[in-house]
């Protein structure tokens, strides 16, 4: 069995696509995951299965969703070791004093044409960011929630992407330390 932790793109959000999490947990169990946990309503959840193949798990917990609920989010499938890659990576030493001000895009695939000129012409001066292959890190000291660059950074990448705040990555990597 090995861990996986899913990072599901917009459920909960704004009244759309709603999944409570106890419904979430059980859809998964019923899927062959063990052990599931969730983490806060926004779709994130560590757990346990047998499949060895990130892509074969994002298509069947999507796959499980729409079924059960009428629509099928994105889902990110991640491995303790891709997790520990991306919070290694944060060049931002101010995510562990203020969490909510920088957040971590994970990104589908790595990028081959991002568009750095686009996105540096989005960005605040206060904010700043960095590509590290599949990872995004996106620093706004003003608030993610007004960035124009937090809106158009997956346009801009090319990719499909989630992002997650830094307690959010911290914690997830913490669920899955302890799932070992």
């Amino acid at each position: 069995m090995k861990t996986w932790v899913a990072l599901f793109r917009g459920i909960n959000v704004t009244g759309n696509n709603m999944l409570p999490m106890d419904r979430l947990k059980t859809l998964m169990e019923k899927c062959g995951c063990r052990e599931v946990r969730t983490y806060i309503q926004s779709g994130n959840a560590v757990f346990r299965s047998p499949l060895s193949d990130a892509r074969s798990v994002e298509r069947r917990l999507m796959k499980a969703v729409e079924r059960g609920h009428g629509f099928a989010p994105h889902v990110l499938a991640l491995t303790r070791r891709d997790l520990e890659k991306a919070a290694a990576g944060n060049p931002f030493p101010e995510a562990v004093a203020d969490h909510k001000s920088v957040h971590v895009f994970f990104l589908a695939v790595t990028p081959e044409r991002p568009d750095t000129i686009g996105l540096d012409r989005l960005r605040k001066t206060s904010e700043r960011f960095a590509l590290k292959g599949r990872f995004f890190y996106l620093h706004t000291p003003e608030g993610f929630g007004t960035s124009k660059l937090a809106k158009g950074a997956e346009r801009l990448l090319g990719v499909p992407a989630t992002a997650r705040n830094w307690r959010t990555v911290s914690t997830l990597l913490d669920l899955t330390k302890s799932a070992d």
